[in-house]
């Protein structure tokens, strides 16, 4: 081989070496784009499998968007396709945008986690005086106040926050003071009215300056009455009569900081990016790295009861964190968190050691199959070692459905009667905390009324209970209470009893 030619081949030596070595970084490229691809293509099937209006899933990889897109409708029986700008209520996702505004507060010095809550807002009270001088800011993000669910505050009433959070003065202890834990919205109410006390905004222009605008998400919008008449949103669905079929939104306004913004896959991958950023934007801090860790570490043990999900995912613990669930899957830690609101679903799920999150957005109430999105992204992008793969959309439909099955038979003793004439049952009945429940009668058949919200004919059931018909609700059960001497004193309604107080008009 001569000399020239001696020089060629080594050119093309160094050339096919060069080659080579740009192709192999392109490889796991190459690989994490056909997971997206097959992952794109189950999640169309399962949106149909899973009998869902719209769905919307943004995925999110050191700091880049691997997936954005909608699936389905916005709103059944228009031609409204969900697209990755579609704008939904995200629920109580919102929760760590309020604990952060609150950590923000914290690097200022405005706030302390372990404050007491009557620090910032002096006229605030629970039922217990011990307890409403020892509730700290830490206390009411991490349900462990003592109270239980308290929701009907503002799921079947038009009472304002200030009536709210004066009236939770009412609600009695579901069991003492930071020895348990159950869900509580209208904590983070509270925690909303101390980031407008301690900052001297409101908390919708708190979120808007400092979360949002930093950001860049230029869709998001933090209540339902600022939603409406907005492009691009996504409505609401349920299941009625076996059918799905639009329903009206549920305002979670008056608790607003609990869960009422509404955003879009593509705004939320931005604030994906952010937290597994560390709660950086840019390059530029917004919380303190000691404020940060505060935020997503573990603060008290949570019910694994709260989602059905875990069953199968079956976690070694599961905790809560400051607006965060935190558990563990396949040897990683996972912060996450849901939203359900009438209609309306969704799920934000990280892997913050592997700069990994998911976040599905969904126009049907309670799509469980959002945790079935996750957990499929965690298998496939992940990367744990050992971890099982499994269809997590038809093993987590099987499920619920059994479950579903069990649920929809609600035993009933045949041939009873009410042991009153109906006329008996006529009066107006009434809670302390939640207002007041008014029972009619016309043409034999019974009707009651509940705040707003709650409004029916009744149908015997069995004994003293009667089957609501709610308009717009779907069903419940109401049942009276007899004293034994043939009247009626009070009345069971979505857990807690109302008590007569005089006939009806």
């Amino acid at each position: 081989m001569n000399s020239t030619r001696l020089r060629s081949f080594a050119s093309t030596v160094r050339l096919l070496a060069l080659l080579a070595a740009l192709a192999l970084p392109m490889a796991p490229a190459a690989a994490q784009r056909d997971v997206i691809t097959r992952l794109d293509t189950d999640i169309a099937t399962a949106v149909k499998a899973w009998k869902t209006a719209g769905l919307a899933v943004s995925i999110v990889r050191n700091d880049s968007v691997l997936l954005a897109k909608g699936y389905g409708l916005g709103e059944i029986g228009k031609p409204t396709a969900v697209d990755a700008d579609t704008r939904f209520a995200i629920g109580s996702t919102t929760k760590a945008m309020t604990s952060l505004a609150l950590g923000m507060l914290v690097d200022e010095g405005k706030v302390r986690w372990d404050a007491p809550v009557i620090e910032y807002l002096p006229a605030f009270k629970l039922s217990d005086p011990w307890v409403t001088r020892e509730l700290t800011i830490r206390d009411i993000l991490t349900h462990r106040a003592g109270l239980g669910n308290a929701d009907l505050l503002w799921t079947g009433t038009d009472f304002s926050t200030e009536e709210i959070l004066r009236r939770i003065g009412t609600v009695q202890p579901a069991y003492s003071f930071r020895s348990g834990w159950i869900y509580q919205n209208i904590m983070y109410a509270v925690a909303g009215a101390v980031v407008e006390a301690a900052s001297g905004q409101t908390w919708d222009a708190f979120l808007e300056q400092r979360l949002f605008a930093p950001l860049g998400m230029n869709s998001t919008i933090t209540r339902l009455s600022k939603i409406e008449g907005k492009p691009n949103v996504a409505s609401p669905h349920g299941l009625v009569n076996d059918s799905i079929r639009l329903i009206e939104n549920r305002a979670v306004d008056p608790v607003a900081a609990a869960g009422s913004v509404w955003s879009s896959v593509n705004d939320m991958a931005k604030w994906m990016r952010f937290v597994l950023d560390s709660g950086r934007v840019n390059g530029k801090r917004l919380v303190s790295e000691t404020t940060f860790r505060t935020w997503l570490s573990p603060q008290v043990v949570a019910d694994p009861a709260t989602y059905p999900a875990l069953a199968l995912s079956r976690p070694h613990f599961f905790l809560y964190g400051l607006g965060w669930f935190l558990q563990d899957y396949n040897g990683q830690a996972v912060a996450m968190h849901t939203g359900s609101i009438d209609g309306m679903s969704a799920i934000i799920g990280l892997i913050p050691d592997k700069r990994l999150g998911v976040y599905v957005l969904a126009n049907t109430d309670h799509v469980e199959l959002r945790h079935a999105i996750m957990y499929e992204v965690f298998d496939r992008l992940g990367g744990a070692a050992g971890a099982k793969k499994r269809d997590w959309s038809a093993d987590l439909l099987t499920l619920l459905s059994s479950e579903s099955q069990r649920a929809s038979q609600p035993q009933r003793a045949i041939d009873t009667k009410p042991s009153l004439p109906l006329a008996s049952y006529v009066a107006t009945y009434r809670n302390p905390t939640y207002g007041d429940v008014v029972i009619t009668l016309a043409d034999q058949t019974l009707h009651a009324r509940f705040g707003n919200l709650y409004d029916g004919d009744l149908s015997h059931w069995q004994y003293e209970t009667f089957r609501a018909r709610w308009t717009g609700r779907g069903e419940g059960n109401l049942t009276f209470r007899p004293d034994g001497t043939g009247r009626i004193i009070g009345l069971q309604l979505l857990g807690n009893t109302f008590t007569r107080i005089a006939p009806a008009r």
